[in-house]
């Protein structure tokens, strides 16, 4: 995990680093009308560290396997405006709520890694490729949407 918590913290420097040199009308840039800006890009990764820090949390208490609740990406974005919220602010909650995801799995006994979550159609992963996932989900819209 120790890998997973120093790249987090890497793009704990680099995300605002790089938000700083987008003006407000770039960051809310539409590629395509159907398509999301910079701002809700990091707005849906504000929303993935969310739903991702309650179920780091859940796991290590409930009953085995964990069902995973799959929740609207496209609602969430819509529904939190990030369109309308200002990158500072977008950026100031991201690096919070992953700040507190560095701590959640920094405590993370080892033997709770292996715990069993489902995460659909009864397919079942560990905690600890679930917190991989999250950092591979979190690389790919940085690198291949934000900052591309």
């Amino acid at each position: 995990m120790q890998q997973v918590i120093e790249s987090i913290n890497h793009w704990l420097i680099k995300v605002p680093e790089v938000f700083s040199h987008f003006s407000e009308a770039e960051a809310s840039r539409r590629p395509m009308p159907n398509k999301w800006s910079k701002k809700e890009i990091l707005g849906h990764l504000c929303d993935s560290a969310i739903n991702n820090l309650g179920r780091f949390i859940s796991i290590q208490y409930e009953k085995q396997p964990f069902r995973l609740t799959p929740y609207n990406q496209n609602q969430w974005v819509e529904l939190q405006d990030y369109q309308h919220i200002t990158s500072e602010e977008i950026v100031h909650l991201w690096c919070s709520l992953n700040k507190k995801i560095i701590k959640v799995i920094d405590r993370i006994p080892d033997e709770k890694l292996a715990y069993q979550c489902d995460i659909g159609n009864n397919e079942l992963k560990t905690l600890e490729w679930l917190i991989q996932d999250y950092l591979e989900h979190m690389e790919h819209h940085l690198k291949n949407q934000i900052f591309n």
